[in-house]
């Protein structure tokens, strides 16, 4: 060997490729990125434009203080737009007080971050789905603010934890999502996807059941009546709000000059929502027509895991979809909805890695949905509500690869309900699960 070929793994180790792939392969690298991405976000949270933690520091302190100081509790003594769990990172936001009520909450968002990550990354053991990390990180930063500012940041890293738990420990990943759940709805299609999926669908769909009677039983001991299920009755009047999907098309006839159609500030909800031609009726019938299109996706999903398609495959698809479905197809657009699909596609990049699907191309599209999100929200809003035409293209252009991503996962689930497994005659084998020695918690 030459003096050359004994110099040539140290010359390409020192390349800037080289350096790079070092830096994107090392888990501490990782971790200080994480760290940096939420001290960024949490001072733009804080001191940057548009208001961006407007509901953690309005609505949410406000109910706590009415919990501590006028002992009226929402869900409890009143209705409450959240399920009942949604308090408590509330209540807990304000036990240092109310001077630094919006400090709390962004450290408590980061603590529980760096928890799923943590369980991500294999607790410090070994070196595990470092790329998955590095994703999260960067669709953190693209997202922007927001990604911590409301509720939703409370239910992702709870969500991913979940998933996470799910092949070594199905009754602790059942307790974890329907946590999750009861703080903010979503988690449920999570939920929905393992019943249909995977082996361990009896023990998550019980072990759902019953914590979620024993929420309902404590809060019913307490007093609450029907308003521990006010969250469902507090969405049903809701109109059209200005960022979902559908409202594009009013959001286009209010730009144009079209009579009727304009963007309005809803005074009871707090939001704002397009009105003119058709959209109230458009409102009325969008609750059917999300329920359709999730019935409709749950049934594919039951169809492909009737021919006994591996929940190495499924699963993650069929989250996916049944996550997208619940954004593409809502009424009620909040920016924060896109930080949902970062735990389908998380849990799709893990099991990419072991043997599944590949996921890069929701993966991509989703970061380049959550950048055009922030583009929006907070810093343009004011003029996305104006109708900014510049604004009202990438709005648009967002909204549209909302309905790729959701496209892509109907197609895969089709292509997996066509070609079922033809190889696994056993409705026993392993193969409907992924190998468990192999999953990110370990045994």
């Amino acid at each position: 060997m030459t003096q050359a070929d004994r110099t040539e793994p140290r010359q390409q180790s020192n390349s800037p490729r080289g350096v790079l792939a070092a830096v994107t392969e090392s888990r501490f690298a990782l971790w200080v990125a994480f760290v940096l991405v939420h001290l960024w976000l949490g001072l733009v949270n804080l001191y940057g434009p548009g208001l961006p933690l407007g509901d953690v520091t309005i609505m949410y302190k406000f109910w706590s203080d009415q919990a501590f100081s006028a002992h009226y509790i929402v869900g409890i003594d009143g209705p409450f737009v959240y399920p009942i769990i949604g308090l408590v990172p509330m209540l807990l936001a304000a036990a240092f007080g109310a001077s630094v009520y919006a400090s709390t909450w962004l450290s408590l968002i980061m603590l529980l971050n760096a928890v799923a990550l943590a369980s991500l990354s294999g607790w410090g053991r070994e070196k595990r789905n470092v790329t998955a990390g590095w994703w999260w990180t960067g669709f953190l930063l693209l997202l922007g603010p927001i990604a911590l500012g409301r509720i939703d940041a409370v239910t992702v890293p709870l969500a991913v934890v979940g998933v996470l738990l799910l092949a070594t420990r199905p009754v602790a990943a059942s307790f974890v999502l329907t946590i999750a759940t009861w703080i903010k709805v979503w988690p449920a299609a999570l939920l929905a996807a393992i019943v249909i999926a995977s082996r361990h669908r009896m023990s998550v769909a019980g072990w759902a059941a019953i914590a979620s009677g024993a929420i309902i039983a404590i809060a019913l001991a307490y007093g609450s009546g029907l308003n521990v299920f006010s969250f469902i009755t507090q969405q049903t009047g809701r109109g059209l709000q200005a960022e979902a999907p559908v409202s594009t098309i009013w959001l286009w006839l209010a730009a144009f000059g079209v009579p009727g159609a304009a963007v309005e500030y809803n005074l009871d909800i707090l939001t704002y929502q397009v009105t003119g031609p058709g959209a109230d009726a458009a409102s009325t019938i969008m609750t059917g027509v999300l329920a359709i299109a999730a019935l409709a996706t749950a049934a594919l999903g039951i169809v492909a895991a009737r021919r006994r398609v591996p929940a190495l495959d499924l699963l993650p698809v069929l989250s996916l979809a049944l996550v997208s479905c619940l954004i593409a197809f809502n009424k009620v657009g909040s920016p924060q909805f896109i930080s949902w699909l970062a735990v389908p596609v998380i849990f799709g990049i893990v099991l990419a890695a072991r043997g599944g699907i590949s996921f890069r191309t929701p993966a991509i599209l989703v970061l380049a949905i959550a950048v055009l999100t922030q583009t929006i929200y907070p810093y343009l809003y004011v003029w996305f509500l104006s109708l900014n035409p510049v604004l009202l293209v990438v709005g648009t252009v967002r909204n549209i690869l909302l309905l790729v991503v959701f496209g892509w996962a109907i197609s895969v689930l089709v292509q997996l309900a066509k070609l079922g497994n033809p190889d696994d005659d056993d409705p026993s084998s392993a193969a409907h699960d992924w190998p468990t020695a192999a999953w990110p918690l370990g045994r």
